[in-house]
């Protein structure tokens, strides 16, 4: 997933299944907002 390889190692570098909850979830709210920002927005015009 080329996505993951932006943000560092694709493995998780986290040892506790708590943070790496967290650290999964940060990585895919990053992704999101990168794809939000990408996303083109459409406006109609009168």
């Amino acid at each position: 997933m080329r996505g993951i390889e932006a943000f560092g190692e694709e493995r998780i570098a986290a040892r506790d299944p708590d943070s790496q909850t967290v650290e999964t979830h940060i990585r895919i709210a990053l992704m999101n907002r990168f794809n939000a920002l990408g996303t083109a927005e459409i406006v109609r015009l009168p």
